[in-house]
């Protein structure tokens, strides 16, 4: 039986508990759920959260944006992403041990999120042979070439964006706007999806659909766009 999934902003991220790994879909704003992310930084209760996302948001503005909020809050206990950028306070709290940080290669960050979605234990991979991201890692020569070992990466919660769903989850997506956020629901135990417009069943082809249902629990309709 399908179920009208449609929630309310503030009981959606009612369902984020301090101490979650939360993913986080979007690349810098294009596509990032921007309604979620900011009303869970109004939450400043919920704390030492493990953020995973592709980019910290941008720098140099004459407001804070994106992930940045959250860190200004003291929300952030560690950060999981493959671009940090010209953000000197976090960088001086990584520096200073009050910010642990992992940084990720954009290809390895998106394969580890989609074994975690696939169920597999992991890949190898050339990426970061000879560098610091080696350190720690188990590697293996396979045709006379080292690899790295990396491993899955799974959220408990997943913040995603879409441009239209219908009320059962089934999701569609504006043009490049998709980029992480099909694996970043993937790979989450809890899935909050932030949409512009609302269909109703049977208003989507099923050829349409790029993110199905089945991987969404919760849905927040935001026709505005926040920055």
């Amino acid at each position: 039986m399908a179920i009208d999934k449609v929630t309310e902003l503030a009981a959606a991220i009612d369902k984020i508990r301090s101490g979650d790994t939360v993913l986080l879909g979007g690349f810098n704003i294009c596509g990032c759920p921007t309604n979620l992310l900011y009303a869970l930084a109004e939450r400043t209760d919920i704390r030492d959260l493990t953020l995973v996302s592709e980019d910290f948001g941008s720098s140099g503005l004459s407001f804070t944006q994106g992930p940045e909020k959250l860190f200004l809050n003291g929300q952030l206990r560690k950060i999981i992403l493959s671009f940090l950028g010209n953000h000197k306070s976090a960088e001086l709290a990584i520096a200073e041990g009050r910010l642990e940080a992992e940084f990720v290669p954009q290809g390895t960050l998106v394969e580890r999120l989609r074994c975690a979605g696939a169920g597999l234990g992991g890949f190898y991979t050339r990426t970061g042979v000879g560098t610091e991201v080696e350190a720690g890692k188990e590697t293996k020569v396979i045709g006379g070439v080292k690899y790295l070992l990396e491993l899955p990466l799974r959220g408990n919660v997943a913040l995603v964006k879409a441009h239209r769903a219908d009320r059962y989850g089934n999701a569609v997506f504006r043009y490049t706007a998709a980029n992480l956020n099909p694996c970043m629901a993937m790979a989450a135990d809890l899935v909050i999806l932030e949409a512009e417009e609302l269909a109703e069943p049977g208003e989507i082809r099923p050829d349409e659909v790029q993110l199905p249902g089945v991987f969404v629990d919760h849905i927040v309709v935001t026709r505005e766009v926040q920055f």
